[in-house]
């Protein structure tokens, strides 16, 4: 058993000492000289929930500026599939490790990502000590061979940290998987007991392609193939109407909403009023660091919030909401007692420094966190009850930039 003691800790506008053991939140109210293996004064100090980013495309971290203002389809087939095709799992396992760096430094500890070369992923979250749900890419242009071994793969993999790594089957979407891949996918989420992540109504042109080929739209054509159910994390889904957020609902479908790379890529406005209204469980993605161009779900909340307010209203997607999205909303759709700092819960959390400019005054702090606050506010990251960064000191961090520099040099040249 180890413990951990966080004492003179802000939490909820009250200052208390909070226990931790066996990487779950254990005491709220702890007595200051509660034993502990370790003990942190967190004077000046608040705890908030981490961040749960439920879709993004980590390794992709190589490819930051390199293809920027164009639209979705050049920027893939001219640019982006060109250069990943270079790619090797040492390039992976580099660009995954810069990922989980920024994303620790930002206050992530939950990522679900969707990419290739997966083991090398994996290998930089278990030795990073944060959490993920790693999604298989699978398209039809790989041919038979390739997605019988990775269906293979999928089934027999084990993890190698099983409470914080999971596989999960991303068949990309409905222009690049047909229907028979798709349901081979979705048979294999269920059989496997994983997770099926998907890229949905991205697009108009990805509406449109759709009913001209399917004679439905992407929500639709999913939910007929038997491809929706309450495992699936449907991103971005910006042209959705009333009627497939319905079924989306009642299928339990949980919505990445990506609105950073949705904005710069011109592809549309997400529906937040109508969908946070639709009953389905709303979540908040960063997307790959090619069209965003970072993994910074702090800022993904707040442009969150303020793209619903200016397409609604003032009222629309309050801080305290768009903070749940990109937190609780993550990590129940994953099955993960998290995104709460609540006693039993994983104890995984942001320290915030309350002398920042940004955290001053501090009349409500989820709304300073939302709306004016940035990264530099962060002290400390907790993963599964350990520091994955203390007082702003990643490890490795020095080690982790000039890998994934030595990966760019070979790239690019």
């Amino acid at each position: 058993m180890t413990t951990l003691l966080l004492k003179n800790i802000l939490l909820d506008g009250r200052t208390t000492n909070i226990l931790i053991k066996d990487g779950l939140f254990a005491d709220l109210n702890a007595a200051a000289d509660a034993a502990a293996d370790s003990i942190y004064d967190a004077s000046g100090e608040a705890i908030v929930p981490s961040f749960f980013n439920t879709h993004t495309h980590a390794a992709m971290t190589l490819l930051r500026g390199y293809a920027d203002d164009m639209e979705l389809f050049t920027w893939l087939n001219d640019h982006i599939w060109p250069f990943e095709a270079k790619m090797t799992a040492q390039d992976i396992y580099n660009g995954s490790r810069l990922a989980v760096l920024e994303m620790i430094r930002s206050g992530t500890t939950f990522f679900c990502d969707m990419y290739w070369m997966m083991e090398e992923t994996a290998k930089a979250v278990e030795e990073m000590g944060i959490r993920a749900a790693l999604g298989v890419t699978l398209m039809d242009r790989l041919g038979e061979e390739k997605i019988a071994a990775d269906l293979r793969f999928l089934e027999s993999w084990k993890s190698p940290c099983a409470n914080r790594v999971e596989l999960a089957i991303a068949p990309h979407a409905v222009y690049t998987a047909g229907p028979e891949l798709l349901e081979r996918c979705a048979q294999a989420a269920r059989s496997n007991g994983q997770r099926l992540t998907i890229h949905v109504s991205e697009t108009r042109q990805e509406v449109e392609d759709c009913i001209r080929a399917r004679g439905m739209s992407p929500v639709r054509w999913l939910d007929k193939l038997g491809v929706l159910g309450p495992n699936v994390i449907a991103a971005h889904c910006v042209y959705v109407d009333p009627e497939e957020m319905d079924i989306m609902a009642e299928r339990g479908v949980t919505v990445a909403h990506n609105p950073c790379s949705n904005m710069k890529l011109a592809s549309g406005i997400f529906p937040a009023a109508k969908f946070a209204a639709s009953g389905c469980n709303i979540t908040i993605g960063t997307d790959g660091t090619s069209s965003n161009n970072n993994l910074d779900m702090r800022e993904e909340m707040k442009f969150a919030s303020l793209l619903a307010k200016v397409s609604n209203n003032s009222e629309t997607l309050p801080a305290q909401e768009a903070f749940k999205w990109a937190t609780a909303n993550g990590a129940k759709a994953f099955g993960l007692n998290a995104g709460v700092i609540e006693k039993s819960a994983l104890a995984d959390a942001v320290l915030l420094d309350l002398s920042n400019e940004r955290l001053t005054p501090n009349y409500n702090l989820v709304s300073n966190w939302v709306y004016a606050a940035d990264s530099r506010a962060i002290s400390g990251v907790l993963c599964d009850g350990r520091f994955v960064m203390h007082k702003g000191i990643v490890e490795n961090e020095e080690e982790i930039l000039a890998k994934a520099r030595e990966s760019v040099a070979r790239l690019a040249g």
